[in-house]
């Protein structure tokens, strides 16, 4: 029987050499053809491409890497974690890989793992990966000990780079980022901004704090207390219900959204109102940032933009071994100004406080406002 031209009528899949009869050109010219290599011209590389799509035909990754010496698979070393930064970072390298021709094989890490990265890159160097990507936020303490066996490209995306003999960086930049969320209080009028802070082990939080550290410093302000979140929105509450007693406190800069939503919500139920007593800058944007009660202002993080121009850099370093690395870029900086920010208020008290003094049976320390208190948001 012989073999169909059209799509699922052949009984077998069809090969080069199906493809090289149809187009009228030899086996090696398919080959080159579909590996993109010069040396063709654009008549001949149109015909191969025609026949090759009327049968079905799709170049063999097991034949090509034995020809190559690659295998056309790229490892990705991620933290386990279903928060929208890290989230958002790995389906943003999804959707750049697609185009490249080569597949991902995807290593997730626990945040208690004692093999931690190390233990993930010899997994995927075992399965004989091209390059790898470690969007691993977390300071696990083992990242040094890779930096003798890994030979091939390493991208790392939001960390400081390995020390390994070819490693890329790319997604840098919170501390900036930071910076301009800041910047962006002290020029409304607040006198200083606190900083309701991620984990100290991520290494985003160190960014973000450093960030703003640094700004108040320039600034001549000196930095208050820090008070430190899980990234949960239930943790800025809680640290909200904190900060909520300090009468002088009119900025807090928080390291991501979801804190931010938190503190607001806690803010609200202690009478302070946002913004007119009390502005709030979040990190990320997500996607119910702008409907919020008010809407969020935030920095908003180019995941997208990283993962394209860092698989970019990777791909190139894994096909052009010889060759300088691609520069970078540098990440966009990107405030979405919304309402939940504006000057500070003439007065640094707490609305209602002087009104629950005078009502106190003892006359002396008032306690919590209770619900009924000033609206968070009058």
């Amino acid at each position: 029987m012989g073999r169909g031209t059209g799509r699922g009528t052949s009984p077998g899949a069809p090969r080069s050499v199906d493809v090289a009869q149809l187009a009228g050109v030899s086996q090696k010219t398919v080959s080159r053809v579909y590996n993109d290599e010069p040396y063709v011209s654009a008549e001949v590389r149109r015909r191969v491409l025609k026949a090759g799509e009327k049968l079905g035909y799709r170049l063999n990754s097991a034949a090509r890497a034995l020809a190559s010496g690659r295998t056309r698979s790229i490892g990705v070393v991620t933290l386990g974690t279903a928060l929208y930064g890290p989230a958002s970072l790995i389906m943003g390298v999804e959707r750049a890989v697609r185009d490249t021709g080569y597949a991902l094989r995807v290593v997730n890490t626990l945040e208690d793992d004692p093999t931690g990265v190390a233990g993930a890159v010899d997994s995927l160097l075992e399965q004989g990966v091209d390059g790898i990507i470690i969007s691993e936020p977390i300071d696990d303490g083992h990242g040094d000990d890779l930096s003798a066996r890994v030979d091939v490209p390493v991208l790392v995306l939001g960390a400081p780079p390995l020390s390994t003999p070819r490693t890329l960086a790319a997604g840098v930049g919170a501390d900036v980022m930071a910076r301009t969320a800041t910047e962006h209080l002290l020029e409304l009028g607040h006198d200083t901004v606190h900083h309701l802070a991620g984990p100290q082990r991520w290494y985003a939080a160190r960014d973000r704090l450093e960030g703003w550290r640094s700004t108040l410093a320039a600034y001549g302000r000196t930095p208050p207390r820090v008070v430190e979140g899980d990234w949960s929105a239930a943790s800025g509450y809680t640290a909200g219900r904190e900060l909520a007693r300090d009468g002088d406190m009119t900025a807090v800069f928080a390291a991501n959204d979801d804190m931010a939503i938190g503190l607001i919500r806690a803010l609200a139920e202690a009478g302070r109102r946002v913004p007119r007593d009390v502005s709030v800058v979040g990190f990320d944007d997500i996607p119910v940032a702008a409907y919020v009660t008010p809407p969020l202002t935030t920095m908003r993080q180019p995941f997208d933009t990283v993962a394209q121009e860092g698989l970019k850099r990777l791909v190139h370093s894994i096909e052009n071994p010889d060759a300088p690395p691609l520069p970078s870029g540098e990440p966009p900086v990107d405030l979405v100004v919304r309402a939940s920010t504006g000057p500070p208020p003439p007065t640094r008290t707490i609305p209602g406080r002087d009104r629950m003094l005078a009502s106190s049976p003892s006359g002396g320390r008032a306690g919590p406002l209770r619900n009924g208190g000033a609206s968070a948001y009058d």
